[in-house]
């Protein structure tokens, strides 16, 4: 069918291993460094934060990781997730492009942090952790943790970013109703919140800020470790379904993908939908891989590769990755999930090689291109994604000027239902454009370790 709208698969076809794009590095990543002793981090420095397969799985080599059977039976609840093909934007846009988009909004927490969750969950129970604490921007994250943790018997505690926390009050209901305990970040709940409150006692908080509180709650814990949603090599990896459905769905479609888009903040997404396709760009094939992320924090646009802290205090290991510095505060722009410093190292590695291409968008301009996309596909888009539609879309016109029968894949990574009042502050005229001055980007580089 020329024509058709939906590319499903059957449950069967669910994955049934991750794809650790480690095994087709070029050359291996750096290693993560001790913060105390700048030498490289072995499995022992990570097991007070994280269960020991799960630390093996961020420093795995091989190809392919098995997906256990108690995994891939959660992952039922709501995959394979859909592929959908844009017909009424492409008619609204006059491109000869096909656009299509990989659906993660299907899932019980309407984005794809579920993948990883439930995977994190599943480790940690056997493992015998009690309590799972981590941060969270927009909230999506902490909901899919909260989630996970509901499904396996455990105890979650989420420190969400003071400003997501303000703006988006109903995804802290999703959070409690399954049980989570949500704290907005910074908090007089850790030492490094405090400390922060100290200098800043309004600070809208930041993802690095959240980290930091997390990671003091599971180091003081024996029975408490710590969960992360995007930036490990696990994390992505874990995320690999969504690319290896849609490219037995995009078979399906007879429509192999000249262009991949995702948004990226710490690069989970953008790894999920566009990891399994590197082997064959490797092998030759002509498929551009776009990253997309907001003018108000663009580590791959304007950051640096380097080594520096994940999180704003510096208690977690130096990684090697393109960031803004970790001291870094973002403006209060309406995708919090993008809202971080630094990019994954995976993807920074990936990015330096050449393999992908970054952009960066100011937010109006993508609430713009989301309520097209709402009008014409009957979507209401997150803010994370609304980059990456702005970015098909300017994709699809170029190729209408062009007359380029271009197949355009992107990945619409969640819905936006419990992010309305961003829509409100769109249609009410005042979101505010960030524009992020070199110099705010050199202040916070200063605070990057010399390694």
């Amino acid at each position: 069918m020329t024509d058709q709208k939906k590319f499903l698969l059957s449950e069967n076809d669910i994955p049934k291993q991750w794809y650790n794009v480690q095994a087709d590095l070029q050359k291996p990543l750096d290693p993560a460094l001790h913060p105390g002793t700048g030498e490289p981090a072995g499995p022992d420095d990570f097991a007070p934060l994280f269960p020991m397969d799960l630390i093996m799985q961020e420093v795995s080599q091989d190809r392919w990781i098995d997906i256990p059977d108690p995994i891939r039976e959660m992952y039922r609840m709501w995959r394979p997730t859909p592929l959908i093909r844009a017909t009424k934007l492409e008619k609204a846009l006059g491109t000869p492009a096909k656009i299509f988009y990989k659906y993660e909004g299907v899932s019980p927490v309407g984005s794809h942090k579920p993948n990883t969750a439930i995977a994190q969950a599943y480790y940690n129970k056997i493992e015998g952790t009690k309590q799972i604490v981590t941060e969270t921007g927009a909230g999506q994250w902490g909901s899919a943790l909260a989630f996970a943790c509901s499904q396996f018997g455990l105890d979650s505690k989420i420190f969400m970013v003071s400003a997501s926390y303000d703006q988006k009050p109903y995804r802290k209901s999703m959070m409690q109703t399954w049980g989570g305990s949500v704290t907005s970040s910074p908090s007089t709940e850790t030492e490094s919140g405090k400390k922060i409150l100290e200098n800043d006692p309004k600070s809208p908080g930041s993802l690095g800020i959240a980290i930091s509180e997390a990671v003091e709650v599971a180091a003081g814990n024996d029975d408490t470790k710590y969960a992360l949603g995007s930036v490990l090599n696990h994390v992505l990896m874990h995320q690999t379904v969504i690319g290896q459905e849609a490219i037995l769905q995009m078979e399906k479609a007879d429509a192999y993908p000249d262009i991949i888009i995702g948004c990226a903040g710490g690069g989970s997404n953008l790894a999920g939908i566009s990891f399994p396709f590197i082997p064959d760009k490797l092998r030759g094939k002509n498929t551009r891989l776009i990253a997309v992320e907001p003018a108000a924090s663009p580590s791959l646009t304007k950051g640096k590769f380097t080594y520096d802290f994940g999180d704003a205090i510096g208690m977690t290991p130096l990684l090697k990755m393109y960031t803004l510095g970790h001291t870094f505060i973002p403006n209060p722009i309406h995708a919090g999930g993008l809202r971080y410093h630094g990019m994954a190292p995976l993807i920074s590695a990936l990015f330096e090689a050449g393999i992908y291409e970054a952009r960066a968008y100011h937010q109006n301009a993508c609430f713009e291109s989301a309520v097209l996309f709402a009008k014409t596909e009957g979507i209401i888009p997150a803010p994370e994604p609304t980059h990456a539609i702005k970015a098909a879309i300017d994709e699809a016109l170029s190729c209408k000027k062009t007359g380029e029968e271009k197949n355009i894949l992107f990945h619409l990574c969640g819905h936006g239902h419990l992010d309305l009042s961003a829509y409100d502050s769109y249609f009410s005229g005042n979101m505010i454009d960030y524009a992020l001055p070199s110099e705010s980007i050199e202040e916070a580089m200063q605070s990057v370790p010399k390694v």
